[in-house]
């Protein structure tokens, strides 16, 4: 046997070094199973910088049994399926045969041109560090203790002035070869544009509002941008707040996998961190996640194969002023395999936001739900008030600033689109291959989390689904009436204008201090 194999099997697995007896297309092809195998498939070639080492015919323990040549064969063709998921490629076998069976030792690598999109929304309370965070995140730069490195996602003079987040922005930045590629000039478009093209990996940001009145735009963030993970910020000189605990309701609500990072640890002394750190770990598992703290890159192990499945919740401590933290917090951002946003779907995009630019004309943006859209493609936006929708034709697409031929779920962009004009487009619109379904009336299962007296029909919230922020009545209650706590059906009407919505989609609602989450169970075409 080779050198190579013998220390593998020395060391065990490890790192970029995985063990796999055999494979079975009927039973490692199925859903659940194959998406836990392509997440592990990530994570090796994530530690490894893109290269992993899979060896055939060995068990997890490092017993060396050798398979049948059947096996082997199947084994292979079940990997080779997995890579090909995984963005990767089986680039050589080697192949002994052992105890009259057969062992491999496969080399997978990523291919060149894959560029992983990972989108992460931030939240917590005001002043809790949310945007110096990620704004030393993406630069490297220290802060100063006073906000020196949120200024690079404030860019309106009264977010500079006040220094408070009135509306969502974002950052980026990624990694390469396993290495964190940060952007020395945050402001320069050029620049970051650079950087979207030249990271095999890249990580985006969506900077949310931590003041209590606006939490209508953070509720937008993280409800109306198809993201991957919620990042929770949590100050160890302030703890948990109410709107800490109101915001990591809102990401368990939207079933987004969070991570908790407790900023401003160079503030306070170690007792203090533990106490905010207990704060964080009592709510979580009174809510029936499992806390974790990270504390080297050991902890990684643990979590490999679990970071997408909502259920583990990694906390890691962290201050923009030492950076201490931030290799952690590095690591644990590299290692996050993109979720499911069925690339494969027909594409639709919410609109976010509209523009008017000089010499470009007409530009939506926002965060692209599902599909692939390129340059050139015939696509429908809608409905309008009436339940219409426009023919119109992608003209050019960028993101961060790059501009690209295509884009996919998941990606941030801007579509500049011919035929309509920014008086014809209103946030909440659709951007879709075909015309589809205008609803103004739906039912759905309801949870009255936040109310002081009792909701009956007429009852009339903000319902935020996707992008949509629109007033919608209860027309009816299988219940004479509901209570905070309480959960019912009702049958909800928007109250304007219709929206393209679908069964399953969930949803906030509140008004003034009353909140609750809702899903829709059935849709109503054409009421």
């Amino acid at each position: 046997m080779m050198d190579q194999l013998e220390t593998i099997f020395d060391n065990g697995e490890r790192e970029n070094i995985e063990f796999k007896e055999y494979l079975t297309e009927e039973l490692h092809l199925k859903d659940e199973r194959r998406q836990g195998l392509v997440c592990q498939m990530k994570h090796r070639l994530i530690m490894g910088n893109g290269t992993a080492l899979y060896v055939v015919g060995v068990t997890d323990g490092g017993l060396l049994r050798g398979i049948s040549f059947s096996k082997y064969k199947e084994t292979l063709s079940v990997l080779n399926c997995i890579a090909l998921e995984a963005g990767a490629i089986i680039t050589d076998c080697k192949e002994y045969q052992v105890n009259n069976g057969w062992v491999g030792l496969l080399t997978i690598k990523n291919h060149t041109n894959l560029k992983e999109h990972i989108l992460i929304g931030t939240a917590g309370h005001v002043d809790h560090g949310k945007s110096t965070l990620v704004g030393s995140l993406v630069t490297g730069i220290m802060d100063d203790g006073a906000g020196k490195t949120r200024i690079f996602l404030d860019m309106q003079p009264h977010e500079i002035d006040r220094g408070l987040s009135a509306d969502l922005s974002y950052g980026v930045y990624g990694f390469k070869n396993g290495k964190a590629i940060r952007l020395k000039n945050p402001l320069s478009k050029k620049e970051k544009a650079g950087v979207v093209e030249s990271v095999d990996k890249l990580i985006s940001f969506v900077d949310t509002v931590g003041h209590e009145p606006w939490l209508r735009t953070t509720i937008r963030g993280i409800v109306g941008q198809k993201l991957d993970y919620g990042l929770l910020v949590v100050a160890a000189d302030d703890g948990a707040t109410h709107v800490t605990k109101e915001h990591l309701g809102i990401l368990l609500a939207m079933e987004l996998p969070t991570i908790i990072a407790i900023t401003k640890i160079d503030r306070v002394e170690e007792g203090q961190i533990a106490e905010t750190e207990k704060q964080i770990m009592h709510i979580l598992k009174a809510v029936g996640k499992i806390p974790l703290r990270i504390k080297s890159k050991s902890d990684f192990r643990t979590i490999s194969n679990r970071l997408d499945d909502g259920v583990i919740v990694p906390i890691l401590r962290v201050s923009s002023v030492t950076k201490a933290g931030f290799d952690l917090l590095d690591q644990l951002l590299l290692q996050l395999p993109k979720r499911n946003l069925g690339a494969q779907k027909p594409f639709q995009m919410y609109v976010d936001k509209v523009y008017q630019v000089t010499g470009v004309g007409t530009v939506v943006s926002g965060s692209i739900k599902q599909g692939e859209v390129k340059v050139g493609d015939q696509l429908q936006l809608g409905p309008t008030d009436y339940g219409a929708f426009i023919p119109v034709k992608v003209q050019t697409i960028e993101a961060h600033y790059c501009r690209v031929d295509k884009a996919s779920a998941g990606d941030i962009v801007g579509i500049a689109l011919k035929g309509a004009k920014p008086s014809d487009i209103c946030r909440g619109m659709l951007l879709c291959e075909e015309k589809i379904k205008s609803i103004r009336e739906f039912e759905a299962e309801v949870i009255i989390l936040n109310h002081p007296t009792r909701i009956a029909k007429g009852y009339e919230p903000v319902v935020h689904i996707e992008t949509i922020a629109e007033a919608a009545t209860f027309e009816r209650l299988e219940q004479e009436y509901m209570m905070a706590g309480q959960t019912g059906r009702v049958t909800m009407r928007f109250k304007f204008r219709p929206y393209h919505i679908h069964e399953g989609e969930k949803f906030i609602f509140r008004e003034g201090k009353s909140k609750g989450i809702g899903r829709v169970v059935k849709v109503f075409e054409g009421r």
